[in-house]
């Protein structure tokens, strides 16, 4: 039996694979591999809105909250060499918690939620770092055979790096080995897209991308 969200945040937080970082103390600064690109996928919004703000789980002039289980993701962008990237523009969208995306050719017959939001456009601050509040996305069907795990999508730019889109996932979760777009991926990449639970701060997630210079 797939565990429930609620166990999978629980047990996740002793799973963490990554830490957000940037260059080390010392002389010299360490080499970070660029965040491996994805394929956008056929669900980026289409459908205007004008709430895209950080939080997600509310949706500017409704008092509902979405459901699912709240996370927090925090996130920094830095150059290889692990310099900050300020003013870059981070992009996002993902499925609700019952797996349906806010697009109008989603096939997933599962509910839309009216309150949330599921797509947000931040900006990254001086220490290249951004944060949002969002719900745990829900698995889906891409296919009959494939169900798609927990995913967020990521369209980040900045002027003088290679724009990036890729998709980041979650910890411990067991649909993440069978996912046909991760076993695609050498193992070093693979790494490089999983966010870290937060030991010291349950159902926050740390992410780290990596921009190339264009």
């Amino acid at each position: 039996m797939e565990p429930t969200r609620r166990t999978f945040l629980k047990h996740s937080v002793a799973g963490a694979l990554l830490s957000v970082g940037g260059a080390a103390h010392g002389s010299y600064a360490p080499t970070f591999h660029p965040t491996p690109p994805e394929i956008e996928g056929p669900f980026y919004p289409v459908t205007a809105q004008k709430d895209k703000d950080f939080d997600l789980t509310r949706v500017e002039g409704s008092e509902g909250v979405a459901k699912g289980d709240p996370v927090w993701i925090e996130g920094t962008v830095i150059d290889p060499s692990g310099a900050p990237i300020e003013n870059a523009t981070v992009d996002l969208w993902q499925a609700n918690a019952a797996g349906r995306y806010r697009h109008p050719h989603d096939p997933n017959p599962a509910p839309l939620d009216p309150n949330f939001q599921g797509w947000a456009v931040v900006q990254t601050g001086t220490e290249g770092a951004f944060r949002f509040k969002t719900v745990l996305p829900g698995s889906y069907p891409a296919a009959r055979d494939w169900m798609r795990p927990p995913h967020i999508h990521f369209k980040i730019t900045r002027r003088g790096f290679v724009e990036l889109i890729t998709q980041m996932y979650f910890p411990g979760h067991p649909l993440n080995e069978p996912d046909r777009l991760l076993e695609r991926k050498g193992a070093e990449e693979r790494e490089l897209m999983f966010a870290s639970a937060k030991p010291d701060s349950a159902g926050t997630f740390a992410f780290r991308i990596v921009l190339q210079p264009a």
